[in-house]
């Protein structure tokens, strides 16, 4: 059981362009603040910066551009109103205007997904690790709105060193009750917790969660449910 979880900002991380070594950038805002990473730390990471390092960029010079980019990005397109497009991304998730994000980027440019966030995931890890000689995980996230609730969320898209999903189902509650249904979004909780140290628009792209005791191997795609689960489509 976990019984105390820190969360610790990272700051300092200048802007990041494509072709920028990330992981270099984060230890070098974490040696300045007199910060470390120790075994067990998960660090999460906005995707905008993994994205902006990839050179997931793209011009948008209109309105028209825009649409055209989510339009491009989205495997299907779910549901429209007015401007607000619901699609599917090539990755699975079930977001607004296919992650193309125009927030916290230079003007007249929109920000991508990753191509494949998981693999960003573990490439960053494998970086950090190497430069402090620890085992950490990292979780890439996104904010994503919710069907039935009001306000944004920061969940995972991307995870390294990690189970996506704590599966209860088997075990008993505290009077005994077999739990049947309960599964977990291990990495979901943990990217809305580190989101209140990094905020909106504070320019700190990443955070350090200390305390947890697992690890493993999950996929942020885990996440995604299948079709014929899928109640509200």
């Amino acid at each position: 059981m976990v019984k105390r979880i820190e969360l610790i900002p990272v700051e300092g991380v200048p802007e990041v362009r494509s072709g920028d070594e990330l992981g270099g950038m984060i230890v070098a805002a974490l040696a300045s603040s007199g910060e470390s990473l120790i075994d067990g730390d998960v660090l999460v990471v906005t995707h905008k910066v993994i994205s902006k390092a990839e050179g997931r960029i793209a011009e948008v010079a209109s309105e028209e551009d825009y649409r055209k980019l989510v339009e491009d990005e989205a495997e299907s397109i779910i549901r429209r109103r007015g401007d607000l497009v619901i699609t599917k991304t090539r990755h699975g998730f079930i977001c607004a205007n296919a992650g193309v994000d125009r927030s916290n980027t230079a003007e007249g440019t929109a920000v991508l997904l990753p191509i494949e966030p998981d693999r960003s995931a573990h490439r960053l890890r494998v970086q950090i690790q190497h430069m402090f000689g620890v085992s950490i995980a990292v979780v890439v996230t996104d904010t994503f709105g919710r069907a039935w609730r009001r306000g944004l969320v920061d969940v995972a898209i991307g995870v390294s060193g990690l189970p996506a999903i704590v599966d209860l189902r088997g075990t008993t509650d505290a009077f005994g009750r077999v739990l049947d249904v309960t599964e977990i979004a291990l990495v979901d909780e943990i990217a809305a917790a580190a989101d209140l140290v990094m905020g909106k628009a504070s320019q700190v792209p990443a955070a350090i969660l200390r305390g947890l005791t697992l690890t493993g191997d999950g996929r942020a795609t885990d996440l995604v449910r299948p079709p014929d689960e899928d109640l509200f489509r």
